[in-house]
């Protein structure tokens, strides 16, 4: 698809142009919120249209949408922005189905359409788990959810018992994310190293008041690139949001280090191929780049981010605390020095790791390399029934 000027600043005609479409034109519709949005959807959206021959339209609010450049014939793309337009489409949608990683389905400003029973699906655009860093109700309105692992389908129904809320189609799907890395995922001999080539160290932590970048960001990178790593520092986009002092502050302190970087494109995951390690906080890369490259996290123990207070409600213990020190190891915000010694026995205690967590990924995420037809599948089913 060529890009023209006219797409964007014209989102009543985007939104015009969709409504003038035949309902089986539309009959299914991915809405994606932001740039991180496809990565999720790339892998479905394949079989639907290369393997099963369907037409798609794919509403976005993102400019950057990679899907803007798509020469897919068989996907109708419109940009309808974050504002007015966008409440409207969502009011007086006419689909079979809607696809979103966007939770808060009705509960904030955008509703379930008021014109037409569209069939909601909800796919995670993380593996952690879905009642402490997801607003209360975050889920409750989505006609089925498509589950990364057993642990969502035992919240998500123990939510609905606690609350007394209707049952939602709770779909065994995977984590299309997951399977893409894996596919892409270079052997060891394709990988170039130079013999003097600085090891890469990547820190990708979630956001927050008392987040690992917000509170510690500048200490850690100091103590790594002084140990003689190469630094990545890949910020949430809210961190650059809401704390963009603190993001200027970290450039402007290693801009002439020529083994810093500052990489802003998180719907990118290319830099991981080429990495040492991880260090995290509570993010849910931790989880992706574990159970790809079958290493192990450095967790930075900051207090955990947490949006619904009611958490506790539900019995099930958080994902992300319950294999996080099978998945990696845990340190002090205070005892940051201790890293670089760390990874190094980190690296020679390796195989041990990896063998467990082979066996945590296998219980923990359905249907590795097999998601996009499994949820093709489902969503082809919708429209049959």
């Amino acid at each position: 698809m060529k890009i023209t000027e006219s797409i964007f600043g014209n989102e009543r005609k985007e939104l015009d142009k969709f409504n003038e479409l035949d309902l089986d034109e539309r009959s299914i519709v991915f809405y994606s919120e932001d740039i991180s949005s496809f990565v999720h959807f790339e892998q479905i959206i394949h079989e639907l249209t290369e393997k099963m021959g369907c037409q798609i339209c794919y509403v976005t609010s993102a400019k950057d949408d990679p899907i803007l450049t798509s020469q897919n014939k068989r996907i109708k793309v419109f940009y309808i922005g974050l504002g007015a337009i966008r409440t409207k489409f969502f009011m007086e949608l006419k689909a079979e189905v809607l696809v979103m990683t966007m939770p808060n389905l009705e509960t904030y400003f955008i509703k379930r359409s008021k014109v037409y029973p569209v069939h909601y699906v909800y796919i995670f655009h993380s593996i952690v788990s879905t009642h402490t860093i997801y607003r209360k109700g975050a889920f409750d309105h989505f006609d089925s959810i498509f589950c990364v692992g057993p642990h969502h389908v035992e919240e998500i129904s123990a939510t609905e018992s606690v609350y007394d809320l209707n049952h939602k189609n709770l779909v065994e799907y995977g984590y299309g994310l997951l399977d893409k890395l894996q596919k892409n995922k270079p052997l060891e001999n394709q990988k170039n190293h130079t013999k003097d080539e600085k090891k890469k160290i990547i820190i990708a932590p979630s956001w927050g008041k008392k987040g690992l970048l917000e509170t510690k960001g500048l200490e850690l990178v100091k103590i790594l690139l002084d140990a003689g790593y190469h630094v990545t520092v890949r910020p949430h986009p809210m961190t650059i949001q809401k704390w963009p002092k603190i993001i200027k502050a970290i450039k402007n302190e290693f801009k002439d280090d020529t083994n810093f970087e500052m990489e802003s494109n998180v719907s990118s995951f290319e830099s991981l191929y080429s990495t040492y390690g991880l260090i995290s906080d509570w993010s849910g890369i931790s989880f992706e780049y574990a159970f790809v490259f079958e290493k192990p996290i450095i967790f930075i123990d900051v207090p955990k981010k947490i949006l619904n207070t009611e958490f506790n409600r539900i019995s099930s213990e958080p994902i992300e605390i319950a294999i996080r020190e099978k998945i990696g190891k845990i340190v002090s915000p205070d005892n940051l020095s201790e890293i670089p010694d760390l990874i190094k026995k980190i690296d020679m205690d390796s195989n041990s790791i990896n063998d467990e967590i082979k066996e945590i990924r296998s219980k923990t995420v359905f249907n590795i390399n097999k998601s996009a037809g499994i949820g093709a599948e489902y969503i082809k089913k919708i429209l049959d029934s």
